[in-house]
C-alpha cells in the first residue's frame, strides 16, 4: 500500500513556534509577578522603569556619568532612609537625621581644617553622630519627650549648631590631595565609594533586621508593643539602640558627603530628614510599624534622585519641583499600596 498524501494542517492547530511564545510570556509574567510580590519589588520595578522612560526622551540620561552620579547623590539620603527604616519599623521617627548629616560634616571639616589627619577625622565624626543619636535617645527616653517632637527640637538644635561651628561660611581649604577624599570622594571598580559602602550598610543592616534579635525586636515592638513588652523585650533599650543607629549612619553619611564635596557646607542635609522618610516608605516600610526592608529604603531614595535628575532634563521650573516630587512620591506610596492589597487578596485565594 502506498502512503496517502499528507493531510493539511487544520486551522485550529496553532503554528509550532506558539508553544515557546506561550512559555516565554508565563516565563516573563511569573518572573514581574515574583519580583513585585518581593517587599522591595514594586520600587525596584519602579526605578527601573522610570530610568527607562527617561532615557528614552532624553537618551543622555543613560550615559553612565549620568547615572554614576544620580547613584552618588542618592546614596547620601539612602543611607539616612536606611536608619530611618529601623525606627519606622517600632513606629518611631526621627526629624533630625538632615541636621546630623550636616552637622557631622562639619565637625569634620573643622577638624581636618584644623591639621586632624582625614583618616582619624572619619571615625571621630562616625562617634558624634552615635552621641548625637544619644541625644535624641535621652531626650525621648529620659525626659519622656516623644520621639517626633524631641527631633524637632533638635533638628534646630544640631542645624544651628553647625552654622555655628562653620561661622555661616563654607570650610574650604581641605588636603583633597590625601587619600581620604581620593578613596572616599571618587571611584572603585567604577563606581563611587559611597554607593559601595551603602551596598555593604545595606547587607549588613539587612541580616541585623531579618537574623538578629535586635532585628526580631524592632519588628516585634512595631507588630504590637503591648505583646513584645509582655514577652519580655525591653521597649526603652531597644529605643535608645535604634536612635544610635541613626545617629551612627548619619556619621557615615557626613564622612562620604565631606570627601565628595571637599567642603564644609552648614546647608548641607538641610530638609533631607523628610526625603528619607518618603524613601523608606516607598521602599516599603510601613508607618504603622511592624515591616521593614532596608533594600527597600535604599532603591526608594535612588528612586527619589532619579525623579529629582529627570526634572533637570525636562527643563521643569524650579518652582515645580518640589510639587512634582510630592506627586511622585504620592503615586509610588498609591501604586505601592495597591500593590500590596493585590498580593494579600491572592494569598487569601490561595488559602
Amino acid at each position: 500500500m502506498t502512503a496517502g498524501p499528507e493531510q493539511p494542517a487544520t486551522k485550529d492547530e496553532p503554528p509550532s513556534e506558539l508553544p515557546w511564545r506561550t512559555a516565554a510570556n508565563d516565563f516573563s509574567r511569573t518572573a514581574v509577578s515574583r519580583l513585585t510580590d518581593l517587599e522591595s519589588g514594586s520600587v525596584i520595578v519602579a526605578t527601573v522603569v522610570l530610568v527607562v522612560v527617561v532615557g528614552i526622551f532624553h537618551p543622555d540620561f543613560f550615559a553612565i556619568s549620568q547615572l554614576k552620579q544620580v547613584a552618588q547623590q542618592a546614596s547620601f539620603i539612602a543611607l539616612l532612609a536606611v536608619g530611618m527604616s529601623f525606627l519606622l519599623a517600632m513606629r518611631e521617627i526621627d526629624l533630625s537625621v538632615g541636621s546630623m548629616f550636616g552637622l557631622t560634616l562639619i565637625i569634620g571639616a573643622v577638624l581636618i581644617h584644623g591639621g586632624m589627619t582625614p583618616w582619624l577625622a572619619a571615625p571621630i565624626c562616625i562617634a558624634a553622630g552615635a552621641g548625637l543619636g544619644l541625644v535624641n535617645a535621652l531626650l525621648v527616653q529620659g525626659v519622656k519627650i516623644p520621639a517626633i517632637i524631641a527631633t524637632l527640637g533638635t533638628l534646630s538644635l544640631y542645624s544651628g549648631l553647625a552654622e555655628a561651628l562653620a561661622n555661616g561660611q563654607q570650610i574650604v581649604g581641605m588636603p583633597i590631595g590625601n587619600s581620604f577624599f581620593t578613596i572616599l570622594g571618587g571611584n572603585e571598580l567604577g563606581v563611587p565609594t559611597s554607593v559601595w559602602v551603602l551596598l555593604v550598610v545595606v547587607i549588613v543592616l539587612t541580616a541585623v533586621l531579618r537574623l538578629t534579635p535586635f532585628g526580631y525586636r524592632v519588628r516585634a515592638i512595631g507588630s504590637n508593643p503591648d505583646a513584645a513588652t509582655f514577652s519580655g523585650i525591653s521597649i526603652p533599650r531597644v529605643r535608645v539602640q535604634a536612635l544610635v543607629l541613626m545617629g551612627a549612619l548619619c556619621g557615615i553619611a557626613g564622612v562620604l558627603g565631606l570627601a565628595f564635596y571637599d567642603s564644609g557646607d552648614p546647608s548641607i542635609g538641610t530638609g533631607s530628614e523628610l526625603t528619607a522618610i518618603a524613601a523608606a516608605i516607598i521602599g516599603g516600610t510601613a508607618l504603622a510599624g511592624g515591616t521593614a526592608t532596608v533594600l527597600g529604603a535604599a532603591v526608594g531614595a535612588i528612586l527619589l534622585g532619579v525623579v529629582s535628575s529627570a526634572l533637570v532634563f525636562f527643563n521643569v521650573p524650579l518652582n515645580w519641583s518640589a510639587f512634582a516630587t510630592g506627586a511622585v512620591i504620592i503615586i509610588a506610596v498609591g501604586l505601592d499600596s495597591l500593590l500590596r492589597q493585590g498580593r494579600r487578596h491572592r494569598r487569601a485565594r490561595q488559602l
